[in-house]
């Protein structure tokens, strides 16, 4: 069996060691795994793609050129979209932070809220805002975005993301913010495991089914009452949190499940 792990340039050598254990653990079972980056051209006879960029519109090329993308196109061009991940979850009846588009300031109706940019990752492209003159600085920065606003909902900076190979629950960790209301383990939040309850468990496989994705992190605020709500899809999803509170390898179930679900397709 034969397939490539896809890359941007610049996220290869950021993720190079995740890179080595994928290939590492491909060769145990079998797997011949080759990185993909940027513009480089796959070979036909490969088995699949796992791609690991925000690209849906790569991952749609690579599609109709007949290769099996892990995750598909669609998955990608869901989670990339805050917009369309909240309502994804409106209809599937997950609770979920209000989200809504924006495009002035004036459809602000109350402050403090939270902007970001529809597309944004790592936490970069959110702010919290207090006053208008905020929102101001923040509509100049991304003025040649699609921005969205969300109420900002007190969670002490904490929220609980869930890693899914398929259906299946990988673990799932609790992100504590340190100065700041953003939980991103990247940016300097504290990171310990967390054990899923079941109806926790049941709202992210929801989600995991309805997309159908192979390998996802979904983020959910944790509120003081106990609830939750969903806040984003990380695909492609980064795995160092997980690393550090668990002794597992995300890259040897990946790849397990990616030779499984090749050989019955």
């Amino acid at each position: 069996m034969k397939g490539y792990v896809y890359y941007s340039k610049a996220e290869s050598v950021r993720n190079h060691a995740f890179i080595d254990d994928l290939i590492i653990e491909s060769e145990k079972i079998g797997i011949e795994l080759q990185l993909l980056v940027e513009d480089e051209k796959p070979n036909s006879d490969a088995d699949f793609i796992l791609f690991r960029d925000r690209n849906p519109e790569r991952a749609t090329t690579f599609e109709l050129k007949g290769f099996r993308v892990f995750n598909r196109a669609e998955v990608n061009r869901i989670a990339n979209d805050k917009l369309r991940t909240f309502e994804l979850a409106t209809l599937l009846g997950v609770p979920a932070v209000p989200t809504r588009r924006i495009r002035s300031i004036e459809e602000i109706n109350s402050y403090p809220c939270v902007l970001k940019t529809v597309d944004g990752h790592g936490g970069n492209e959110v702010f919290l805002c207090t006053s208008t003159a905020d929102a101001k600085l923040f509509f100049t920065k991304f003025h040649d975005r699609k921005l969205i606003v969300q109420p900002f909902i007190e969670s002490g900076a904490r929220d609980i993301r869930v890693f899914m190979i398929g259906n299946d629950v990988v673990g799932a960790v609790k992100r504590t913010g340190h100065g700041t209301f953003k939980s991103n383990y990247t940016l300097g939040g504290s990171v310990e495991k967390y054990i899923l309850s079941s109806w926790q468990e049941k709202d992210a496989q929801t989600i995991s089914q309805a997309i159908k994705s192979d390998y996802v992190g979904i983020d959910f605020l944790l509120l003081p009452d106990g609830r939750w709500l969903l806040n984003e899809i990380e695909d492609p999803v980064g795995a160092r949190s997980l690393y550090v509170t668990y002794e597992l390898s995300v890259a040897e179930k990946l790849m397990g499940y990616i030779k499984v679900k090749i050989s019955r397709e």
